[in-house]
């Protein structure tokens, strides 16, 4: 193997650096309850206001704590259900619902998204791969900016461009090292290493390609993945 970059003309032959099974659903538990812990804290603070006698001129505040953070928790458990799991026994999906999905989380985010699928239908690899690469789009605009995603039929597959557009768009080393099927690099957070490292299995388990690179306050994501 080299050291070079992926492009989609250059698959990665992971047979030298395969990653255990269980180290993989751990490093996925472990995000999903990164990703519900927020939401969940400020859902019990709110309902610990409601229940202290001292605080009831913020009942209003509490109430409206709960509401938000509980629209949150059930924003990113939809998500995930589609992104990470078997979320039903479907397998084709429909763009319109995706795009719901992933609103709702760029809904919590400092970045906007700008969606644009253009197939009328998607199925559950290249659906996982968009909610995914929507989601890393988003995660590489720290300071906020547009993540444009599009994704459109070519021949027998799909083809998912997303390009962050903002102020310190950064392709972090992990979510890189991730989409080349390499190890989680020594001291970087396995959060974002495992969800593009997960995205990268299912991709190529389909036949399919991924990439990113980064420009001058730009990251570009890619992938193309055969039809079904």
């Amino acid at each position: 193997m080299t050291d070079a970059a992926p492009t989609p003309e250059s698959p990665i032959d992971l047979s030298a650096q395969t990653v255990g099974a269980a180290q993989i659903a751990a490093f996925l538990a472990a995000r999903m309850c990164h990703d519900f812990i927020s939401p969940v804290s400020a859902i019990v603070s709110g309902l610990d206001l409601l229940e202290d006698p001292d605080a009831q001129d913020m009942r209003e505040d509490a109430m409206g704590l709960i509401a938000a953070s509980g629209r949150k928790l059930a924003e990113m458990l939809s998500f995930t259900r589609v992104a990470f799991g078997a979320s039903s026994s479907a397998e084709v999906f429909d763009p319109r619902e995706l795009e719901n999905l992933a609103q709702g989380v760029f809904g919590h985010q400092r970045a906007e998204l700008n969606w644009s699928v253009e197939a009328q239908s998607l199925d559950k690899a290249s659906a996982r791969t968009v909610l995914n690469v929507a989601q890393m789009a988003g995660g590489a605009l720290p300071l906020g900016g547009v993540a444009r995603l599009k994704a459109a039929k070519d021949g027998s597959s799909t083809v998912i461009v997303a390009e962050s557009v903002g102020p310190k768009a950064r392709l972090r080393p992990e979510v890189a090292a991730g989409l080349r099927g390499e190890r989680l690099p020594d001291g970087a957070l396995h959060g974002h290493w495992v969800q593009a490292y997960y995205v990268h299995l299912f991709v190529t388990e389909a036949g399919g390609k991924i990439f990113a690179e980064a420009g001058e306050e730009k990251v570009t994501f890619a992938a193309t993945i055969p039809d079904a």
